[in-house]
């Protein structure tokens, strides 16, 4: 996934209103970047560190720009949780992730559960359908081990009940981890922050739900999946 256009660095000031960074530029322009991210951003958030935003010229945009990456320690850290999508939409036309590959179609937002959409459905003739969800995850608090949540999921949690609800009936049922941060070589669930998610996703596991971690490559120019990650569960 290329940005659609060069990005700018600049200082953070304020992370603030949870949608909301407040970012001058090396030029010394202050600007109010979009801030596409639900979560505690720890770690991320401190004022003086580091950051890349991206700049669109809809004029329908309330704000033009918005946060794409954050340096911290010399890494890059993706915390636009829209990414995730998109980047696994990429790997999965490219067959770049070997668990999912051999479906001929990859629909997306496909309703299910209890009022959900599934982040995609996959299909082919003659397998089960597989119903994937995807978690953005940028958490890293001590070592290389990435975590999630970094705030309670009780969204998350309710999909991973759906997820388990799709194995009973036969289907087949994945949830993927995105870690957009180049600097993790294992995953875990973040008990501390949200012990009902890690207690659910363990569930989930137990249940048939597949769990998959990907870590990605991170430059200014753009983000891809890379390789797989190991869980530490």
């Amino acid at each position: 996934m290329d940005f659609i256009s060069p990005l700018a660095r600049g200082v953070l000031v304020s992370r603030y209103k949870r949608f909301f960074a407040d970012v001058v530029l090396d030029d010394g322009t202050p600007v109010t970047a979009h801030c596409p991210n639900p979560g505690a951003m720890l770690g991320l958030n401190t004022p003086g560190l580091p950051v890349w935003i991206s700049r669109s010229d809809n004029p329908k945009r309330k704000l033009a720009h918005t946060l794409e990456l954050v340096d911290v320690d010399g890494g890059l850290v993706g915390i636009n949780t829209m990414h995730p999508n998109r980047l696994v939409a990429e790997a999965l036309a490219a067959d770049a992730i070997p668990e999912l590959t051999g479906y001929a179609s990859h629909r997306r937002e496909v309703k299910y559960g209890a009022n959900s959409r599934v982040d995609f459905l996959l299909e082919q003739e003659g397998r089960p359908p597989c119903w994937l969800e995807i978690k953005n995850c940028h958490l890293r608090r001590s070592g290389t081990l990435a975590e999630f949540p970094d705030c309670v999921a009780a969204r998350s949690l309710k999909h991973l009940r759906e997820l388990e609800a799709m194995t009973a009936a036969g289907d087949r049922a994945v949830v993927l981890f995105v870690v957009q941060r180049t600097d993790c070589d294992a995953f875990t669930a973040c008990h501390e922050l949200d012990p009902a998610f890690a207690k659910g996703l363990d569930q989930a596991a137990d249940a048939g739900v597949e769990v998959l971690i990907y870590g990605c490559a991170i430059t200014t120019s753009g983000v891809s999946i890379a390789q797989r990650l190991p869980w530490a569960r």
